[in-house]
């Protein structure tokens, strides 16, 4: 069925009404506690396409005290894709607002009246939905499987997912919508959240290389990116969209680093997906420690197995979370990219490879030298603005 065009007015008169409402709400609400009585934690995580942001989320998704999504505003860019990035901006701000809420009335302008659980994009990588009580295929305290949940859960009534939400402490989202940090100053600043932001960085050349092995299934988002008003953009050969990916962590790391505003003290945590691959406790337990969990044994055997996989996962299992060689995968562009190519990700992302610690290669030989460690250490405080205590102290 051809759906009807609509103005661009009109999804600018709609964008602003939406974000009256917010105003209204934040100006009347409370915070929201769960079950236990203590204020929830709402952790967003912060990243781009082909980051290593799956792997993040899941390191969340799986501990018990975690009611996570992947990229619930999805919903908003399939619905608006003749809309560009900075004009939904506020319509992805407003949807993860309410779902960190757990209100979950929000989707209404988004998914069918009538709706299961499998109508929320990639609903089944999420431990929550697939646990009591929103369905029993695992228990609360159990790492789930995505192909064991699906056949399982599919049908349960949509309306168990804002149930399930409110019975757990954290409230974990992970977006790649978000191209600049000013625009969520209103949820920092919102006395209804408690609201911890982990940045997900990786070194554009990897990132370059994944987007190549999935490059069909991005076309949506990478017109929406370039602004096309509606026109998928598969082929991508001048690199716009890692470009624009590129200025979009510099834009957002230096508003964080760079003489913040005092409400993201203790609030903002840069995390680089080579780190995690190369010391995963040891950046896991940060993670945790920054955002109020603690590491189970359980879970440090599931992280351990889970990085210490081999090779660097199928073609086919891009979008999954499965058991890889977590440092070769971080490696693997290095191989797979030709200099040329290379060259000229590092003209236009000069600036990131700069600010977040990655060293440029100046030859093919440099490239293929995996002696030669592009990955620059961190200083004590370069890379975050968390807490007065060093979070990475811990052992």
């Amino acid at each position: 069925m051809r759906l009807p065009r609509v103005s661009g007015t009109v999804v600018t008169v709609l964008l602003l009404a939406q974000t009256c409402l917010l105003l209204f709400l934040v100006s009347r609400q409370g915070p929201w506690y769960p079950a236990g009585g203590k204020e929830r934690v709402h952790v967003l995580v912060l990243s781009s396409w082909r980051s290593g942001s799956s792997f993040v989320g899941q390191v969340f998704s799986q501990h018990p005290d975690v009611f996570y999504l992947m990229e619930p505003a999805w919903h908003v860019w399939a619905a608006l894709s003749q809309g560009s990035a900075p004009a939904l901006h506020m319509a992805v701000r407003d949807l993860v607002r309410s779902v960190f809420l757990c209100d979950m009335d929000v989707f209404d302008a988004y998914l069918p009246w009538r709706r299961n659980l499998s109508d929320l994009f990639q609903w089944a990588v999420s431990r929550a939905l697939c646990s009591p009580p929103a369905c029993s295929a695992f228990s609360r305290g159990a790492i789930s499987s995505e192909a064991v949940c699906k056949p399982l859960c599919a049908r349960r009534p949509f309306s168990l997912a804002q149930e399930a939400c409110r019975s757990y402490s954290h409230v974990v989202l992970k977006e790649v919508r978000f191209f600049n940090l000013q625009v969520l100053y209103p949820l920092l600043n919102d006395p209804a959240l408690n609201l911890r932001i982990v940045h997900l960085v990786r070194d554009p050349r990897a990132v370059l290389r994944s987007r190549e092995q999935t490059a069909k299934a991005l076309a949506r988002d990478n017109g929406i990116v370039l602004g096309t008003n509606g026109t998928w953009v598969e082929a991508d050969p001048r690199l716009r969209v890692v470009s624009e990916v590129c200025r979009s962590h510099v834009r957002i790391a230096e508003a964080a680093l760079h003489k913040p505003p005092p409400f993201l003290q203790g609030r903002y945590l840069l995390v680089r997906f080579e780190d995690l691959a190369r010391e995963p406790l040891r950046e896991i337990r940060a993670l945790y420690a920054f955002t109020g969990l603690s590491l189970t044994p359980q879970l440090e055997f599931w992280i351990h197995n889970i990085t210490h996989g081999s090779g660097p996962g199928a073609r086919r299992e891009a979008f999954k979370t499965t058991s890889r060689d977590a440092h070769n995968v971080s490696q693997a562009w290095r191989h797979a990219l030709p200099f040329s190519k290379i060259r000229r990700v590092q003209e236009l992302c000069a600036g990131a490879l700069q600010l977040l610690g990655y060293r440029p290669v100046y030859s093919e030989d440099e490239q293929r030298d995996l002696n030669l460690d592009l990955v620059l250490p961190r200083g004590p405080s370069s890379f975050r603005w968390a807490s007065p205590t060093d979070v990475h102290s811990k052992p």
